[in-house]
């Protein structure tokens, strides 16, 4: 197993590069110049001094070629005119960039180092996204199974119906409805607006954060229990349930014990995609609730052509991905014996 788990860690390095190369790119044919943006505000109305255009982008390589414009972010040697002497810079800032650990600093905001501003999102994030993931998986499961026991009957059917409109529901509408029936306006159970401050009780940011989590949620649990369902069905369609039935085992351990196990790997594979996404794609659910979180950030570095804003949340994304890809393939390993031995 270690073997293994070095050899997909060791395929990350070029993941990586790939991922960094194409959003450059991509970046680079997305309308409007960070230079400009910066400095106007973002209004299109404000004149711009040429002279002070002309400095912004020298201060950030935007008026040199696009290779070195991306081996500057990428590292490890700083290309910029106080980069390394080997590259004509002064020397007082020899090493930097994403291999060696720094982001930059955010275009529009010089003095607010990248890092730093995503492990402050990170932080409301990634727990809310935690909470929306183990809360899907904890209604899916069992949600599943039973509809999986119960093919064909009125409660499946049903289900089927209750959960392809939750699944095709819009996030955003569903957000907004989630604000008028429990917010100020309807019930006034739940705070519809940001997150709790400083020195709130565990209570207080409890309550902040049940809407945003059933938001997030909803749809992944609907996609989760079909995929329950359909893989529960199959497993008890197998000869080695069937010999278990024969035995005269009771109906719970011939579904728990036996049939669960299988069923649970394409749960398991969709892991690598659910985490990652909902990291990664909160963008909607954290404008609608006022939330400081990375998708809220990639959406505005992505609003004002803050390269280095969008480089770095694309980035983490894929580190997300490859690691949600490696937990399911483990997690495949320990529930597949045959995995494990191959």
């Amino acid at each position: 197993m270690l073997p293994y788990v070095l050899r997909r860690l060791a395929l990350f390095v070029p993941t990586l590069l790939g991922i960094t190369f194409l959003s450059f790119a991509l970046l680079q044919l997305v309308p409007g110049d960070p230079a400009e943006v910066a400095l106007s505000g973002g209004s299109t109305e404000t004149a711009v001094d040429a002279e002070a255009l002309a400095r912004f982008r020298a201060a950030y390589l935007l008026d040199q070629p696009l290779w070195k414009q991306y081996l500057h972010y990428l590292g490890p040697f700083d290309l910029s005119a106080e980069g390394h002497p080997w590259f004509g810079g002064s020397g007082a800032h020899s090493f930097g960039g994403l291999l060696s650990g720094d982001l930059k600093h955010e275009i529009h905001r010089p003095h607010v180092r990248v890092i730093d501003e995503l492990g402050r999102r990170l932080a409301v994030t990634v727990p809310l996204a935690l909470a929306a993931l183990l809360l899907g998986y904890l209604v899916a499961v069992p949600l599943g199974i039973f509809a999986a026991v119960r093919a064909g009957t009125a409660f499946d059917r049903v289900s089927v119906v209750i959960l392809l409109v939750c699944y095709c529901l819009p996030t955003f509408w569903a957000g907004l409805l989630l604000q008028l029936a429990f917010g100020a306006t309807g019930l006034g159970w739940f705070p519809v607006i940001g997150l709790a401050g400083e020195g709130a009780s565990f209570a207080e940011r409890l309550t902040h954060a049940v809407l945003p989590v059933v938001c997030l949620s909803y749809g992944s649990f609907a996609y989760l229990s079909r995929q329950m369902r359909a893989g529960m069905i199959e497993t008890l369609s197998s000869d080695y349930v069937r010999t278990a039935r024969a035995k005269g085992l009771p109906e719970r351990l011939v579904v728990g014990k036996h049939a669960l196990r299988n069923a649970l790997l394409p749960l398991t594979t969709l892991f690598a995609s659910a985490f990652p996404a909902l990291i990664g794609g909160a963008v909607i659910v954290e404008t609608i609730f006022d939330l400081p979180g990375m998708g809220r950030y990639a959406y505005e570095g992505l609003q004002q052509r803050d390269y280095f804003v969008v480089l770095a949340t694309t980035t983490l994304g894929g580190v997300m991905t490859c690691l949600g890809i490696l937990i399911s393939d483990l997690l495949s390993a320990v529930l597949d014996p045959r995995i494990r031995h191959a």
